[in-house]
């Protein structure tokens, strides 16, 4: 499918799945949608943690349609999303629409999603797409740098990478710093106070074999975490795994 396509079909219900591997050369992004009230904060937590929270675009405040998706509604075209209120994760749904209001602002943030397509061209094996599963994400105790309202734990992607593959790893993630770029740290998941990788706080375990090194990014659900531990009144986010599809190219972010 196409970006155009995917989005469609999330449109129509029909893909309600997480969007890793779909869209090859496409940008992948995280959403957070917050009220007005509160983007500012949101827009400067973003600043002072660039790893996890990279943003693409901004949108004005009641806009639903992304320069970087020309023709996409925010509130029908990811596969699926997180409603949060007061520091609870409320309901998830396919479609937001009749949640939307006019002091709504949306960042899109960079995507991990988006660098996988270099790592395989590059011969790095990618455990979850072997799987046909989401990526597994990880609540850390390292804390975000807090803004305002918001504050909360750094949340990190997991890759299992063969040993002698990791330099490599790093090189070629370390190219896209728009979708967190090179790995925040590598084994040793304790460091990062991560107790058992194969209960992940998002997204579905995954095999780690002999010879490979649990290998972590940066990732975009820490805003979500954000608005848990902050108790905002009220935010939109992706489902974790279920990113919107932008007709930005990969290739484009390389740097």
């Amino acid at each position: 499918m196409t970006p155009a396509e995917l989005r469609a079909a999330c449109r129509a219900g029909r893909w309600v799945r997480p969007t890793s591997g779909l869209c090859d050369g496409f940008v992948q992004a995280n959403l957070m949608v917050v009220p007005a009230e509160v983007a500012f904060d949101f827009l400067l937590f973003c600043q002072r943690n660039p790893r996890p929270c990279p943003v693409i675009e901004v949108l004005e405040a009641g806009r639903v349609e992304p320069a970087s998706a020309r023709g996409a509604d925010l509130r029908t075209d990811l596969p699926r999303y997180r409603v949060y209120r007061d520091g609870r994760l409320a309901e998830e749904r396919t479609e937001v629409s009749g949640l939307w209001r006019g002091d709504l602002v949306s960042f899109l943030i960079g995507c991990s999603f988006s660098f996988e397509e270099a790592l395989q061209g590059a011969g790095v094996p990618l455990r979850h797409l072997e799987e046909g599963c989401n990526v597994p994400m990880y609540r850390t105790a390292v804390p975000a740098s807090p803004a305002g309202r918001f504050r909360g734990p750094l949340v990190v992607s997991m890759r299992p990478i063969p040993a002698a593959l990791v330099p490599l790893a790093v090189q070629v993630t370390g190219r896209y710093p728009r979708v967190h770029g090179a790995p925040v740290h590598v084994g040793a998941p304790g460091s990062l106070g991560i107790g058992d990788l194969s209960r992940p706080d998002f997204g579905d375990p995954v095999e780690i074999r002999e010879g490979e090194l649990p290998v972590f990014w940066a990732c975009g659900v820490t805003p979500q975490a954000a608005a848990l531990a902050s108790g905002i009144p009220f935010c939109i986010t992706h489902a974790p795994g279920h990113m919107l599809v932008t007709d930005l190219r990969n290739a484009d972010l390389a740097g």
